[in-house]
């Protein structure tokens, strides 16, 4: 058995604490890595604790592409082989390379490379990971995220090879995680749920506590992790300049001094997702300033006694939106569409994601300001009040979804998500089926209860409880002692699908 990780930013040190458990409990002795940046791995490089059989680093596959001859016959015969149909989804995802996000701040838009740039890209990065699985020949890869060119030809091409591929993602019942071999869905929960529908009795424990937490999250609604809190969130101006305050001060000098040295004294200021520091503070800094004008004047005032349709605001730029629905990643358009849809008498409440307060342009809101129909609610307005007096939920592939499925309510979704599988979830896939689509939902919705408790039992079931945003995005690097223990529960599950035996 080899083991491939890709190892993406943070979860690069997450990773390799998996892979130390893999060894120290299942024996596994050979692994393999694409990692995503520089620090994470020269850190591989440097551990003595295991020894990869190979490590490949996609800034510096990327860097090849400035002497690469554009070779249209080969894209061609890629295209043939590993199109989804064709290979632009591959460029559209990659938030850096098409947009220049991430190097620079949303809205930011305006990218770097050209289309054959683009091409010559795509080309190196399919030719180096090619030979990479031809080489390394791994029995598995395991996934953090698909989120850019390298992590979904790598994906792509290990299915096609027949390669399995495991993807690590919330279960969104508390802090828990669950795998899938297929990023549109939930690939082990949904044989677990259509087990269940013909046969409960292997599962009478999970049905319990499926029933608990839906009894728990009904009483007392919470995110599902308690960083996605609104009451941890920069949701108001006093969050945002807090950095000014006498005690914080020193602190947020000293960041912004060690941002800079470590850029000019860093391995990675000339990689291409590398933030220049100059970027990064012109971009805060107008964001400040846009968070210090603010939109208050723009805000509605709620009335829940009047009908309305609930459409939360997605998080930009991001995998939700960029992999899993990338028709419709214009969300202004989007909200344009759904107001059109409505009956004469609905209104449509768009609220901000708390993660995007100041992010986004005031000319944004100002464009959702005049459809007539819609009202724009404060980001610090809780979304399960927007939710229980809503009449109908409608979501990219928001966790709002998932959250009016457990209060009842009706849901349309426009992209890949793993609660489409419910039946009381209707999937819009061509904008012209909207009107009729929101009509069915409003009109001949049928909840079922015990079906929703049966998919939170199969949840319950191909799931851990491991806080991964704790390990992953807060720790980073630090503790690996700790990760491994912690991950213990996440790396069995992963061990039980591909039928290892622990070490006795």
């Amino acid at each position: 058995m080899k083991i491939c990780f890709l190892l993406q930013r943070r979860f690069t040190y997450t990773g390799h604490a998996m892979a130390l458990t893999f060894q120290k409990k299942y024996g596994i002795k050979e692994f393999c890595g694409y990692v995503n940046v520089r620090s994470g791995f020269e850190f591989l490089k440097s551990q003595k604790d295991l020894n990869y059989s190979a490590l490949i680093l996609d800034e510096d596959i990327h860097e090849t592409y400035k002497k690469e001859k554009l070779d249209l016959a080969y894209l061609a015969g890629l295209e043939k082989e590993y199109g989804a149909p064709y290979l632009w989804p591959y460029i559209s995802l990659d938030r850096v390379v098409r947009y220049n996000l991430h190097v620079r701040e949303y809205p930011y838009n305006t990218p770097t490379y050209s289309h054959e740039d683009m091409m010559r890209i795509l080309q190196v990065t399919a030719k180096a990971i090619i030979k990479f699985l031809e080489e390394e020949k791994p029995n598995v890869i395991i996934f953090s995220v698909v989120g850019n060119i390298g992590s979904r030809l790598l994906y792509e091409i290990a299915r096609k090879k027949k390669i399995k591929t495991i993807i690590i993602s919330g279960a969104l019942i508390k802090t828990r995680q669950t795998i899938t071999e297929n990023y549109q869905t939930f690939t082990y929960a949904n044989e677990a749920f259509k087990k269940i529908q013909t046969n409960e009795n292997p599962y009478l424990e999970d049905k319990k506590n499926a029933k608990n937490f839906l009894e728990a999250f009904r009483l007392n609604p919470q995110p599902y992790s308690a960083t996605e809190s609104i009451d941890v969130k920069s949701i108001n101006r006093r969050r945002h300049f807090s950095f000014l305050l006498p005690k914080n001060l020193n602190r947020s000098v000293s960041n912004f001094s060690r941002s800079w040295l470590s850029y000019f004294s860093g391995s990675e200021r000339h990689d291409y997702d590398t933030v220049k520091p100059w970027y990064e503070t012109w971009d805060k800094t107008k964001r400040k300033i846009r968070v210090l004008i603010g939109i208050d004047y723009l805000y509605d005032e709620i009335n829940f006694q009047e009908k309305y349709a609930f459409y939360p605001l997605q998080l930009e730029p991001e995998v939700t939106t960029l992999l899993l629905a990338p028709f419709f990643i214009d969300q202004l358009w989007l909200i344009k569409q759904i107001a059109a849809s409505l009956p004469l008498n609905f209104k449509l409440y768009v609220k901000e994601h708390p993660s995007m307060f100041g992010y986004r342009r005031n000319s944004f809101y100002k464009e959702l300001k005049k459809i007539p129909n819609v009202k724009l609610v404060p980001s610090s307005q809780e979304s399960f009040d927007l939710i229980k007096n809503a009449q109908i939920i409608l979501t990219i592939t928001g966790t709002a979804g998932w959250e009016a499925l457990m209060l009842k309510k009706p849901v349309i979704t426009f992209g890949d998500i793993f609660y489409n599988d419910l039946p009381m979830v209707k999937r819009c896939q061509a904008i012209a089926e909207l009107p009729y689509l929101i009509k069915q939902q409003l009109e001949n919705f049928h909840y079922r209860e015990d079906i929703l408790i049966n998919f939170l039992a199969a949840l319950c079931a191909e799931s851990v409880d491991v806080d991964l945003a704790q390990l992953w995005e807060i720790e980073g690097r630090g503790n690996m002692a700790r990760k491994e223990k912690e991950l213990i529960p996440l790396v069995d599950l992963i061990a039980k699908k591909l039928n290892l035996k622990a070490n006795k």
